[in-house]
């Protein structure tokens, strides 16, 4: 063999070999990369509960140092992953994808704790939590209004970066990187809701509190002794004001006070069709239908009719949600002369969270006899209390903010506005109470309850819902909402309850027996196919709302009796996990929804 091919030769197994060393240097330095960024990354993640925790203690001083932390994990990351062999290595066929999709988590994490994080904290150390409690004075809005830009820009950047992580298509990824990933847009898609609920409140709040001049809004006490969907009848009626955040109670009035409209409030002919003319007839059926908006405009378009007065907005809540806000501000005492001449019969004096609940929704039937002094009972209630937090300086704000987002989250509290431009905002969030629009899951189920019976009993009845995913069938999903119901009362309650509770028969129903409407409402586009009463097929009411299916059976149950009603919905398109939203009972929430059960499929 000549030299010259032997050197040859030699000069290229150098070459293989400086080549599979270079290779392994830059598969120990990616891999040294990998495992930086790993690091960084669940650092991150495990700040995240500390925040929280600061935030709930009202730490500011540790609440930023974990910020700090949390930035500094985060840029680290970042940094490793913009390191130029990570980037070279990311434009390789194939593998490159994965180098990628790491590089964007890293960047999302710090983009998030730097334009995210960062301005929030800021914004929270500049709140006085305390100055945010209504008072005799007035409420400091300007931090609140302050805040706007930044929660805004902060939710801005989230989003952002939420919706590049969507982009990336996990099918052809890594095992080890999908699963971070697929984590990481989960928790993105949390935290840019809370953030854009976040930055509508801000920037629509300080107005709707008085901050450009007086808000006036009606307030319903919705009573879940006699079901309505949204809750209950409307009971007491007071008009709210809100000046620059001062909270005062003025008019107070009651449903059966504000009198027939006659001509009938308008109501659209679909929700007419399934609910009655009554929704535009009576104060005390305009929640009949499940759709705030609707009951709300019609509750201001009939106040006015009635006083002349035209409210900016209407606020509902029930006795539970009451009970939450006593929880933050403590016990009231009853304190007006009139109001203790009533309540001489035997009711407390002093009002808490604990005994709230069943003194306006059982109690004061029984020590009241005369519906007039029951209505005074209920609005002298409201006025203590709605006076307890506009005096301010009784309970703790965060408290008083923890209760208000409890009911609001249940249900409990609901909100309208009559500007467009705020309602458009609220639209989106539960706390507006549609039934369609930007609030509704596209696979979301509600089961509704409207009392039949006249009267007072749902103190009495426990119910719980169920949706029951089948078979498919034609090639859709198919979903049964299974409603059961108990009547609880004691089985001489035509007798030993007080016939303004029972009826006594007035309307039709044995007293002490309960009537329901049960109403289920199926995803948009779906059909209501069948029914059944305690496994019996049955008739019923289909209806449509807002292209939804509707499906109404009515039940009656004797002291002690049980019924269980399941409406079949078929056809449904929606592809996601199914929720259900009730109205708000008497029960909590958390008893009333049961886990969604999958049937046995062959």
């Amino acid at each position: 063999m000549r030299p010259t091919h032997r050197k040859h030769r030699y000069v290229v197994a150098a070459a293989g070999l400086t080549a599979a060393v270079l290779l392994l240097a830059a598969g120990s330095w990616l891999g040294t990369r990998a495992t930086t960024i790993k690091n960084e990354l669940e650092a991150t993640a495990q700040l995240i509960p500390v925040l929280k925790a600061g935030i709930a203690a009202n730490d500011t001083q540790g609440v930023s140092a974990t910020a700090d932390q949390l930035r500094a994990h985060a840029a680290t990351a970042r940094e490793a992953s913009g390191d130029p062999l990570w980037t070279l290595a990311a434009s390789v066929p194939w593998v490159g994808a994965n180098f990628a999709a790491i590089s964007e988590v890293a960047r999302s994490a710090d983009d998030v704790a730097t334009l995210g994080v960062g301005p929030l904290v800021r914004v929270y150390d500049s709140l006085d939590w305390s100055s945010l409690l209504p008072s005799s004075s007035g409420t400091n809005l300007a931090p609140i209004q302050d805040a706007s830009p930044s929660v805004s820009a902060a939710a801005h950047a989230v989003r952002a970066s939420a919706e590049r992580l969507s982009g990336i298509d996990a099918s052809s990824l890594w095992p080890q990187v999908a699963e971070p990933l697929t984590r990481a847009r989960e928790q993105l898609q949390e935290v840019t809701g809370a953030l854009d609920a976040s930055a509508n409140a801000a920037r629509i709040a300080p107005g709707m509190l008085g901050i450009n001049g007086p808000r006036n809004y009606l307030l319903m006490i919705q009573n879940n002794a006699e079901a309505r969907a949204s809750g209950g009848i409307p009971g007491a009626l007071a008009v709210l004001t809100l000046d620059n955040g001062k909270l005062t109670l003025g008019t107070q009035s009651s449903a059966g006070e504000v009198g027939v409209m006659s001509p009938v409030v308008s109501v659209d002919e679909e929700q007419q069709q399934i609910y009655s003319t009554r929704l535009g007839k009576y104060m005390q059926d305009v929640n009949l239908t499940p759709d705030f908006p609707t009951a709300a405009a019609s509750a201001q378009a009939m106040w006015e009719r009635k006083t002349g007065q035209r409210v900016d907005g209407v606020i509902s809540m029930d006795p539970i949600s009451l009970g939450y806000v006593l929880d933050a501000t403590g016990p009231v005492e009853i304190t007006e002369p009139e109001l203790l001449a009533v309540a001489s019969g035997g009711l407390p004096t002093q009002l808490s969270g604990a005994n709230v609940v069943p003194t306006l929704l059982s109690d004061v039937y029984a020590k009241i006899a005369l519906p007039q002094y029951q209505d005074v009972y209920f609005a002298g209630v409201a006025k203590e209390v709605f006076g307890a937090l506009s005096t301010g300086g009784k309970g703790d704000a965060k408290g008083l903010i923890e209760g208000i987002s409890r009911g609001a989250s249940e249900s409990r509290i609901l909100l309208w506005s009559g500007l467009t431009e705020e309602q458009s905002v609220i639209a989106r969030y539960p706390v507006s109470g549609s039934i369609a629009g930007p609030s509704v899951a596209p696979a979301q189920f509600g089961v509704y309850f409207n009392d039949g019976t006249g009267a007072k009993m749902d103190y009495y009845v426990k119910r719980n819902v169920q949706l029951v995913k089948n078979c498919d069938k034609d090639g859709y999903e198919q979903t049964t909402v299974r409603v059961t119901s108990t009547n609880t009362a004691p089985a001489d309650a035509a007798t030993s309850l007080p016939p303004y509770v029972t009826a006594g028969g007035f309307y039709g129903v044995p007293a002490g027996s309960v009537r329901t409407n049960v109403i289920a409402y199926g995803p948009v586009q779906a059909n209501v196919e069948t029914a059944a009463v305690d496994g019996e097929k049955t008739d019923f009411a289909a209806h449509r709302h807002a292209n939804r299916p509707v499906g109404a059976v009515t039940v009656t149950l004797a002291p002690g009796q049980s019924s269980t009603v399941e409406l079949t919905f078929g056809k449904i398109v929606q592809h996601a996990e199914p929720n259900v939203v009730v109205t708000p009972t008497v029960q909590p929430v958390k008893d009333v929804i049961l886990a969604t059960q999958n049937a046995a499929c062959h």
